[in-house]
């Protein structure tokens, strides 16, 4: 016999905040709406919990359905739960965040979304319902989290430069970092694989291509190492 609640049931949303590092840039993906509330704006990735999928399940299949990707890391961020945050109900969102590779995944608009892009995180439309508020919370996450795991390495690609390295952390922190302590702090902690290859095709001196060594990392973590920038 089916159970009846005697109280109203609010819906759960979940919305995505994904972040990828392009160009010298922080950019955001964004969906264009094809419905109403807010036809046309642009919008995070998301959607309406089903009653058989768990939150990150559902964050996961609205990601797919609306962008494409898919397989990525995600992190629940926050909760929000405004009473007039969704003009259509009660509606109460679980919001996660995550970082990618651009190089590493193609977008395409589908399901609920008329279209799909990256945008810069600091030269971005106006977005639907409180998605502006989420993207703050979701850059705050991001830039204290940066400074004591490195999560840095996430948006770039997976042979990079120490320019490459540090103008993300500068991009993400607000702030401009000195070369020469940036590098010393950075290389003294071990993380880095010298592949021994160089950059191509450049004009300049061609500059060295690391990788992160995400094993070394994990090793050093159950010893109790503290990563700091």
């Amino acid at each position: 016999m089916a159970f009846t609640y005697h109280y109203p049931r609010p819906s759960v949303t979940v919305d995505c905040v994904v972040f990828g590092f392009d160009e010298g840039d922080l950019k955001i993906l964004l969906i264009q709406r094809r419905l109403d509330p807010f036809k046309d704006y642009w919008a995070l990735p998301g959607g309406f919990v089903k009653m058989e999928e768990s939150l990150e399940e559902a964050a996961r299949r609205e990601l797919e359905e609306e962008t494409g990707i898919h397989n990525l890391y995600l992190e629940q961020l926050y909760t929000y739960g405004a009473v007039d945050r969704d003009p259509r109900t009660r509606v109460i969102s679980v919001a996660y965040y995550a970082l990618v590779k651009l190089s590493c995944y193609g977008i395409r608009a589908s399901g609920d979304a008329a279209n799909t892009a990256w945008f810069s995180v600091r030269e971005r439309p106006e977005l639907a319902f409180d998605h502006a508020q989420i993207l703050e919370t979701a850059l705050a996450r991001l830039k204290g989290k940066v400074r004591y795991q490195p999560i840095g390495f996430e948006l770039l690609p997976e042979q990079f430069k120490l320019t490459q390295l540090q103008h993300l952390y500068e991009v993400i922190l607000e702030k401009q970092l000195d070369k020469r302590n940036f590098r010393k702090k950075i290389q003294g902690m071990g993380l880095l694989i010298d592949t021994g290859e160089f950059e191509q095709q450049v004009a300049h001196r061609a500059a060295k291509l690391y990788r992160f060594d995400r094993e070394k990392y994990d090793q050093l973590v159950q010893r109790g190492f503290n990563f700091e920038v």
